[in-house]
C-alpha cells in the first residue's frame, strides 16, 4: 500500500515537472541575499504576530528592513571576527609550538 502511494506521488511530481529537476538531481542553490531576505521576512512575521496588539499592525512591515540591515551587519562583523580569531589562534600556536618544532612538521 505504501509503495503504491509513493509511486503515485513520484509519478505526479514527474508529470508536474518541478523546477528543481527530479530526474537530474540538480538542486538550485540559494544566494546569501535571498536567504537573508527570507529570514528577515520570517522574523518580521513573527514580530508582527507577537507585537501587533501592543504596538500596532505596522511593526512587522517596519521591522523587515531593520532585520535585514542587522543581518548584514552581523555578517560583516562575523567575517572580521573570523579573521581576528584566525590571527590569534595562529599566534598562540606559534608560541606553544614554535615553527621549528618537530611536532609542527
Amino acid at each position: 500500500m505504501d509503495s503504491v502511494i509513493l509511486k503515485d506521488a513520484y509519478l505526479r511530481a514527474a508529470r508536474e515537472r518541478p523546477s528543481l529537476g527530479i530526474d537530474t538531481g540538480q538542486r538550485v542553490e540559494v544566494t546569501i541575499d535571498e536567504a537573508r531576505t527570507e529570514l528577515a521576512r520570517v522574523m518580521s512575521r513573527i514580530l508582527h504576530s507577537l507585537f501587533e496588539d501592543r504596538y500596532g499592525p505596522l511593526v512587522g512591515s517596519l521591522s523587515e528592513p531593520t532585520i535585514t540591515e542587522i543581518l548584514k551587519g552581523f555578517e560583516a562583523n562575523l567575517s572580521r571576527s573570523k579573521a581576528d580569531v584566525t590571527l590569534v589562534a595562529q599566534e598562540l600556536l606559534d608560541r606553544i609550538l614554535p615553527p621549528t618544532s618537530k611536532k609542527r612538521r
